[in-house]
């Protein structure tokens, strides 16, 4: 079990190196996702089945929408026939499904009943979440709200910006 928490965490590593590494913003999306889902694949290892819920509903489901609308709404770079086409190539494909593959092969390693009973960590429940978010951490969380909108409106002036200029 330690081999698959240790896969986990190089593919979200190699994901994570991969976003950065992107020019495409969409591409950067695409690992992004990949990265987020094995996150939460290496939280379920660790007994936190809760947190892992919150990272795909939160992270890799509403933020990741929010993401595609901004990309969408700026609307940089090729026109759209050319970024089609270039999205039909198999390189642009290759590496998220690669990494998505080895994250899915490794859940259903998991699940299988095959593997046998892995030892149960102590369970993080919602309380123990709700306690963490708005009792010690409270602050963090509000600034990590505010930092978030103040990106979406940046996004939002610069991409205006640019396509007023063309």
């Amino acid at each position: 079990m330690h081999a698959l928490a240790l896969l986990a965490a190089c593919v979200t590593v190699v994901g994570a190196i991969m976003v950065i590494t992107r020019r495409v913003a969409v591409h950067a999306v695409l690992y992004l996702v990949v990265t987020l889902l094995a996150l939460a694949t290496v939280l379920v290892m660790l007994g936190a089945s809760f947190a892992a819920m919150l990272e795909v509903i939160i992270y890799a489901g509403a933020i990741m929408v929010l993401f595609v609308f901004v990309i969408m709404m700026l609307n940089l770079g090729q026109p759209d026939s050319a970024r089609e086409k270039e999205w039909l190539h198999p390189r642009a494909w290759l590496g998220p499904g690669v990494l998505a593959t080895i994250a899915c092969a490794e859940l259903l390693y998991c699940l299988n009943p095959l593997s046998g009973p892995a030892p149960a960590p102590a369970p993080i429940t919602a309380h123990d979440v709700g306690l963490g978010l708005f009792g010690r951490y409270v602050l963090m969380v509000e600034l990590v709200s505010y930092l978030l909108l103040a990106g979406l409106i940046s996004a939002f002036h610069i991409g205006r910006n640019r396509v007023g200029g063309r």
